[in-house]
């Protein structure tokens, strides 16, 4: 086995294993990543279209897991106003908690902050890499967008048109281009 399926084999055990850990009672790993990603997500990438994108996965896939954790009371939706057909989903308090409960640290702890700095580097390049060659969004953190603007505490969306909320500047957005 060359470097390059050591490490790919390397990277996929260590995303099963966080996975199983991640479970709660009744959760499987896809919903686990659902409910991540949720509590990650800003208000304008929560469709079950974005989680689907950010998650590689159907949108029928999707839509399944979402009802089930809809029932399982860890996520709700929400219809919007001016399009009753627009869907967006939120955690619950319930959810919330599980989040909080349940995401696990592989190991990341234990390294040097440089090590971590630098593992985080590296992960970022490849999935970057496989973004791009897979002609998936990129995604990304809104403040790291050429849209987002900052002037002292104030935060903007130039492309929405729209106020952030300091918390939003740190979170996933689907409309990301990098600066």
């Amino acid at each position: 086995m060359n470097t390059a399926d050591t490490i790919t084999a390397l990277l996929n055990r260590l995303s099963r294993v966080d996975a199983s850990d991640w479970r709660s009672p009744g959760m499987n790993a896809a919903q686990a990543a659902v409910l991540d990603y949720l509590s990650r997500a800003n208000r304008f990438s929560r469709s079950p279209s974005h989680v689907a994108d950010y998650l590689g996965t159907t949108r029928g896939t999707m839509s399944q897991s979402l009802k089930s954790l809809v029932q399982k009371g860890l996520v709700s939706e929400k219809r919007s106003e001016t399009d009753k057909r627009s869907i967006s989903y939120h955690l619950t308090d319930k959810g919330g908690r599980t989040v909080r409960d349940g995401r696990p640290n592989p190991g990341i702890g234990d390294l040097s902050l440089a090590e971590a700095r630098m593992l985080e580097q590296l992960l970022r390049r490849l999935l970057q890499a496989r973004v791009a060659e897979r002609g998936f969004r990129p995604f990304g953190i809104c403040k790291d967008c050429i849209h987002h603007e900052q002037d002292g505490s104030k935060r903007y969306c130039r492309l929405l048109g729209v106020n952030l909320q300091p918390e939003e500047a740190l979170q996933i957005c689907h409309e990301q281009e990098p600066a």
